[in-house]
């Protein structure tokens, strides 16, 4: 069966396909529509998951295994196969069609891949999940559907764009997707639920600043300590929102207690940051600062994010921005025990 992706909301509200591939070269919408199906699995007691990513060594039989697993221990999983070259090849295209022809009880089986080409979209493993599940397609908006898209989001979040908010961020994101989304949020946790001026929204957003929130994770997780303090003076400046430098520090900092709580228990570096959903342009970067510091470490930061968020809405004593200095300065490696721990015995 094929589902658009507008669909695929109404589509789980109704019922669970047994086997789904997602497919779209835009990560942002391929992982959303992931996220979706993995939430309403979860919803009917699909509470485990196995993720398998097939590179060109993967070994297909461990798929049969995960059915042969589950008569085993009777528990409904689902199964999570990312194919990020696209094609299974021939003994993968043989495995999925025998898992398609008659799929497990208590498995989901879901695949992610990037967009499927003419030849691929005949293929004979397709026309089988078509057969038995869901095929679902994804394309990004054009620049003319773009705005439309905007608005959705914004509406979903509660805010309401005057005319014009959304075209103006459309044109200020330049049809990336992230971070359209990414402004959306910023706007939320701005503003609020309710009306979004076009004055306002353009105070907001990103571009406004000289230095953005992104670029100050980024330098630190590339170690690069006076790269951080100069983009974090300008923040400051140029009165950027302190909430909005803390959503964006205090995302990177849970992405990478999870990323190295993985690692340290053994799963694969390439495994782990694939399941946080880092992008491949970031994944060097990522690992590289994540090595920085312990799995207890990244946890600490974790909580000082938390005690810098006390202190913003006038709950606890300090100086929010020393707070957000040191919080990157110590993921940059260059905090030091002696400057960053006496800072947790405050909080």
């Amino acid at each position: 069966m094929r589902v658009r992706g507008e669909q695929l909301e109404a589509h789980l509200a109704r019922e669970l396909a047994p086997v789904y591939l997602v497919s779209g070269d835009e990560p942002l919408l391929v992982g959303e529509a992931a996220d979706a199906i993995r939430a309403a699995a979860r919803r009917q007691g699909y509470l485990s998951r196995e993720l398998l990513e097939a590179d060109g060594r993967f070994d297909w039989s461990l798929l049969a295994q995960q059915a042969e697993e589950m008569s085993l221990f009777a528990e409904r999983k689902i199964v999570d196969l990312r194919l990020p070259g696209g094609k299974p090849g021939r003994e993968g295209s043989a495995a999925l069609v025998e898992w398609c022809r008659q799929p497990p009880a208590d498995i989901l089986l879901l695949l992610t891949l990037p967009k499927l080409d003419r030849s691929q979209a005949a293929a004979k493993w397709v026309k089988a999940v078509d057969a038995k599940g869901v095929v679902l397609q994804l394309w990004p908006p054009d620049s003319g559907r773009l705005p439309q898209w905007i608005e959705q989001r914004m509406r979903a979040a509660g805010l309401r764009p005057e005319r014009g908010v959304a075209q103006m961020l459309a044109e200020r994101t330049e049809g990336n997707l992230l971070a359209a989304r990414q402004e959306v949020e910023k706007l939320r946790l701005l503003e609020g639920e309710g009306p979004v001026s076009l004055e306002r929204a353009s105070r907001a957003v990103s571009d406004s600043a000289r230095f953005d929130v992104f670029a100050l994770v980024d330098a630190a997780l590339a170690g690069r300590a006076g790269r951080v303090l100069r983009i974090l003076a300008g923040l400051r400046g140029e009165g950027v929102a302190l909430p909005v430098v803390l959503w964006a520090v205090a995302r990177e900092v849970r992405t990478l207690a999870s990323l190295a709580g993985r690692i340290a228990r053994g799963e694969p570096p390439a495994r782990a940051l694939s399941a946080a959903g880092v992008w491949k342009s970031r994944q060097r970067l990522v690992a590289s600062g994540a090595k920085r510091l312990s799995v207890a470490q990244w946890n600490a930061l974790l909580l000082q994010c938390e005690a810098a968020d006390a202190m913003i809405k006038g709950a606890a004593a300090g100086e929010p921005w020393l707070q957000l200095e040191q919080i990157l300065l110590v993921m940059a490696g260059q905090g030091g025990e002696e400057r960053y721990w006496p800072l947790a015995a405050h909080s």
